[in-house]
């Protein structure tokens, strides 16, 4: 079989070798084992499930909760002749079922999905119909781990799915962020059969990681995207908001920048995301909405404007910097007052369980849902308009809510992604006898028609992104002309939205039976807290090589100190002043051994620097090992 998944490789990637831990990966799941395989980013995980499920007959499902990964994916495995699909929020039913079928029909080599995704019913009753499942793939596989730093309830789905294909089928599961725990936790959720994990050392030679403590987090930021020059950056923050200032201040700084955050609509975060790998923008300021599944090889610097609160997310993210090989930098900006917001971070995620309970009242009063009422019933919520109602903090108010979602009481989506709308309310013949439509009217008109199908029948998906880059118009102008057709009939049209969802998976229950288990708020408020301590004594440690530590985190501790981070670099210089002042000392002391005093302008003939040497005297002076007297000087006795 190394011979048929090596041709496969050179056939549709035009590689003549497999890298690190790759062809050990392919092999074991090509012989139909259950494998685990930790890889840091970068690593090609990818073709690790690619190559075996070509070689195999049958369809690959492939589980991430990444939209931009499946995009990117299936967009090259077409590009390579491979029929892909994805399935993902914002899809029409008619889109879904038919991309369904397909996959019965055996249309698909590939298959993308959503962890969201497993629980449908949809999904359900067309899987039982996919008899030629070959493999499945889970990327971000620690999501599955309660111990995992990015927990999600969804990934327990995965196990359900193995048992509801027509036969047992291998499971290849990757990650480039686990510990030990994490890696025996994600093999019992999606009940290997047997325990096989492949490992590749998670160093990065090339990757240069730093701390840098300043009081000015803004001017400093600048400082480092002007020390290095070439390539692209990344800089991470916490908030939109923040996004969009420090954007602003590099562009009003002389640099080309844009910003990320998962408020945006998908046509803005497509168009962004592209100005940026193209290089028509170098920075991109981003919330951790951005980069996932994103391989792009000259990013040059990987800046953390916020500190993340965990050691998983901070490799992940630092890890996207020099995915070509090419030395590059991680830098991490620490100011005096982020020990303790980060630390304020663990009762921000995890407020007081009366709190929570509280919030399931107020939701339930909110849309005025009775007692035993509301099962499997979906809600748009305004996070903004129920705080304001109930006088809660969001911040508090969005982690109870996660609380109750992980609880399994409420279903709750940040953000569902919420396509444009069309329909035409007039026929095709009365759309050509309409005066005054203008010509950019008619140009908007025309695109429609000549990119969307089923537009005179019923409600169809738009973007109008598309729309703008096809007609020349800006999209203010392509809004603004869709609202006036939809003000004067022409047509329905209902605009892009991203709107938070809540749907209750249980009927609504009288507050005092709300329990939060153990597993879902103390053991992992512990273990939040934990990660928490972590990053605080790798952000304000100065003893402790950098690469060292986040490889011991994740259980390598036969790494060695990288020579290169802030503190490797910091030792090297104390090193190099301290040899420096030991061969001073020697000079003057080789010099006084005489016993006889000795003029101060003698020691100009040591040859050593007059800072250097004014330090050494003073250490001499101290320990009393000379005396000075007015221009001589000697040994004491």
């Amino acid at each position: 079989m190394s011979e048929i998944y090596s041709d496969i490789l050179k056939q549709y990637w035009g590689y003549d070798s497999f890298r690190g831990i790759q062809e050990e990966i392919i092999t074991s799941i090509g012989d139909g084992h259950d494998t685990l395989g930790l890889m840091p980013t970068g690593g090609g995980k990818s073709v690790c499930f690619q190559v075996p499920a070509l070689a195999m007959d049958g369809l690959c499902l492939v589980i991430t909760p990444l939209i931009a990964l499946m995009k990117d994916q299936v967009e090259q495995l077409r590009k390579r002749g491979v029929k892909a699909a994805a399935v993902y929020s914002g899809m029409m039913r008619d889109e879904i079922v038919r991309v369904f079928d397909n996959c019965i029909l055996g249309g698909y080599k590939f298959l993308y999905l959503s962890p969201e995704r497993l629980s449908t019913d949809l999904f359900r009753e067309k899987l039982v119909r996919m008899r030629h499942v070959c493999m499945i793939t889970v990327d971000e596989a620690h999501c599955v781990s309660q111990w995992g730093y990015d927990f999600r309830p969804s990934y327990l789905e995965i196990a359900k799915v193995r048992h509801m294909v027509p036969y047992h089928v291998p499971v290849l599961a990757l990650t480039a962020t686990a510990t030990p725990e994490v890696v025996e936790d994600i093999q019992n959720k999606l009940e290997f059969s047997d325990a096989r994990v492949f490992t590749m050392s998670f160093e990065r030679k090339n990757l240069i990681y730093v701390v840098r403590p300043t009081m000015n987090k803004s001017e400093e930021l600048l400082n480092i995207l002007r020390g290095v020059p070439q390539g692209s950056a990344i800089v991470y923050t916490r908030s939109r908001r923040l996004t969009t200032e420090i954007a602003k201040f590099l562009c009003d700084n002389g640099m080309t920048a844009d910003s990320y955050h998962a408020g945006l609509t998908a046509a803005e975060k497509d168009l962004r995301q592209i100005n940026w790998t193209k290089g028509r923008n170098r920075v991109m300021v981003a919330t951790n909405a951005f980069g996932m599944g994103i391989d792009k090889p000259d990013v040059r610097v990987v800046v953390h404007y916020n500190i993340p609160d965990s050691m998983e997310a901070y490799f992940q993210e630092a890890g996207r910097a020099g995915r070509d090989g090419e030395m590059s930098y991680a830098v991490l900006l620490a100011a005096d007052g982020d020990k303790a917001l980060l630390r304020r971070r663990v009762s921000e995620t995890y407020p007081d369980e009366d709190f929570v309970r509280a919030t399931y009242e107020n939701v339930c009063y909110f849309f005025e849902i009775g007692v035993g009422e509301a099962f499997g019933r979906t809600f748009d919520f305004s996070l903004e308009k129920f705080c304001r109602v109930f006088k809660q903090f969001a911040v508090h108010t969005d982690s109870a809510l996660k609380l109750l979602s992980n609880a399994g009481y409420i279903e709750y989506h940040e953000q569902q992604d919420f396509r444009s709308m069309i329909h035409f309310l007039c026929t095709k013949e009365q759309l050509y006898t309409l005066n005054d439509k203008g010509k950019d009217q008619d140009l908007v008109t025309q695109c429609l028609l000549r990119n969307y199908t089923g537009v005179f029948a019923g409600l169809v998906p738009i973007e109008e992104m598309l729309v703008s880059h096809q007609t020349g118009l800006s999209p203010e102008r392509v809004y603004d002309i869709l609202l006036t057709m939809s003000r004067t009939r022409v047509i329905e049209y209902i605009p892009h939205r991203n709107t938070p969802t809540v749907t209750f998976t249980s009927p609504r229950l009288d507050t005092k039976y709300i329990r939060l288990g153990r597993q879902v708020y103390k053991d992992r408020k512990e273990d939040y807290s934990r990660r928490i301590e972590k990053m605080v004594g790798y952000a304000f440690s100065d003893d402790t090589c950098r690469s060292r530590m986040l490889l011991n985190y994740f259980g390598d501790f036969s790494a060695e100190d990288c020579g290169n981070c802030d503190v490797c670099v910091r030792r090297k210089k104390e090193r190099g002043d301290y040899d420096k002042a030991r061969q001073v000392r020697e000079r003057i002391m080789t010099l006084l051994a005489d016993g006889e005093p000795h003029a101060v302008c003698e020691l100009d003939a040591l040859g050593c620097n007059a800072d250097e040497r004014k330090k050494v005297l003073r250490d001499l002076l101290d320990e009393d090992c000379i005396a000075i007297d007015m221009d001589k000087i000697r040994l004491n006795k």
